[in-house]
């Protein structure tokens, strides 16, 4: 990938301003976020259609969002910016708080086994695996990470990552990570989202290219009826 499409990748995120509470993927730009499900609310009865949720991209543009959809099963939601501060990354005199957005899209075929990826996500300050509790890790607000795509646990449904992620990665992630967008290092394009990781194998783990189509296929109307709405923002 170009330094460019790096950049615009790293850009396109955006952490919960929630400490450790995830991360999410621009995908549109529309301002419609993708992230993992349980990064909203871990159960049915938790979830709140109303609840706005703050969260800040990568320039330190702060957004507030609402949920569109929310599926435990796949382990994804999407929500839709409604308000948003001007980005500190842009002149004053050209600060604005509309669209366009700075977003990634999602890549139009699955990664071969092996792909080489690119993971951005949030780690989280607190470094959960010291001796002495409170211990913070110095990772910065975003990082970067390489790996390479390992294909879908065997026999388990890429639809289904109520559990655990069906994707296997290799890329570093932390505490925090989940929802941060799994790119295809030479494209920079969506191919899966990070969720989890087995604490057996030391294996990342991840919501798979074919979840994430199902689920975008599954609420396009929705999505597009609320773009056309918000054009004029």
């Amino acid at each position: 990938m170009e330094r460019k499409g790096l950049a615009s990748s790293v850009m396109a995120t955006l952490v919960f301003a929630q400490e450790e509470a995830g991360t999410a993927v621009c995908i549109s730009p529309g301002g419609i976020l993708l992230t993992c499900s349980h990064c909203i609310a871990e159960t049915a009865d938790e979830f709140d259609f109303h609840k706005s949720h703050w969260l800040l991209f990568a320039s330190g543009q702060v957004v507030e969002a609402k949920p569109l959809a929310w599926d435990a099963k796949r382990d994804l939601a999407l929500l839709k910016i409604i308000a948003a501060q001007p980005s500190p990354a842009l002149p004053s005199t050209a600060a604005t708080s509309s669209p366009p957005f700075p977003f990634i899209t999602p890549s139009p075929t699955p990664p071969p086994l092996q792909t080489r990826l690119i993971c951005v996500g949030h780690p989280g300050s607190e470094d959960l695996e010291a001796a002495d509790p409170g211990t913070k890790t110095d990772y910065g607000v975003l990082h970067l990470s390489t790996g390479t795509f390992r294909g879908c646990a065997a026999g388990q449904d890429p639809q289904d990552n109520s559990e655990i992620g069906a994707l296997m990665h290799t890329c570093w992630t932390y505490w925090g990570h989940s929802g941060a967008p799994l790119l295809e290092r030479r494209t920079g394009m969506l191919v899966g989202l990070h969720s989890s990781w087995d604490d057996e194998t030391g294996m990342r783990r991840g919501v798979a290219w074919e979840a994430i189509v199902g689920f975008l296929e599954e609420n396009q109307q929705l999505v597009e009826q609320l773009l056309v709405l918000d054009i004029h923002w």
